[in-house]
């Protein structure tokens, strides 16, 4: 059980989980051989097992964002390799919930400020836009985060599977216990 490793050690599970289910699904159930973008995709997954790091973005004063439509408004208050990597936050936050969770993307947007918000547009269009923007030394690279923009459907597609083969290892007694 993972839970009773060390926090390296867990971490080092978890990407090696989600690195090999993530290249089994998307390239031997669907055929994209990128690298690249599966790493990518494996990385924010692992990233993203910690609910601080989903609802990691804050405002200047410490107020955690929880709604694409105040990433938005923060994005725009920032500028550079800083405004980057809130684009790019939203870009993961958006794919993550609509590809893995899309029962609690719904949920999100009802009655709030992201009710009027298309998730898959908002990722797409986040993606391509911290592309375009200036990268610091932690940033990913132009290409892959271009390329998430435009496969942002198939993304999404892929990790809904991702989350279909994941939950058909719950009965067996190895697999690793991801949330717990």
């Amino acid at each position: 059980m993972t839970s009773n490793l060390p926090r390296g050690a867990r971490s080092e599970v978890l990407q090696r989980f989600f690195s090999g289910l993530t290249e089994y699904t998307f390239t031997s159930r669907l055929g994209v051989a990128d690298p690249p973008l599966i790493d990518y995709l494996a990385t924010m997954l692992v990233k993203f097992v910690r609910t601080d790091a989903i609802y990691g973005l804050r405002t200047p004063t410490g107020e955690r964002l929880s709604q694409v439509a105040d990433m938005l408004a923060e994005a725009q208050t920032r500028q550079g390799s800083a405004r980057r990597r809130v684009h790019r936050h939203i870009g993961d936050f958006t794919l993550f919930w609509t590809g893995l969770y899309p029962e609690v993307a719904q949920r999100l947007q009802k009655d709030r400020k992201d009710s009027l918000i298309d998730y898959q547009d908002q990722g797409k269009r986040n993606y391509l836009i911290a592309s375009r923007l200036p990268a610091d030394q932690q940033s990913a690279p132009d290409d892959v985060l271009e390329r998430l923009s435009n496969q942002f459907d198939l993304c999404v597609y892929g990790l809904g599977e991702l989350r279909k083969q994941w939950e058909d290892r719950n009965g067996e007694d190895d697999a690793p216990l991801l949330l717990g």
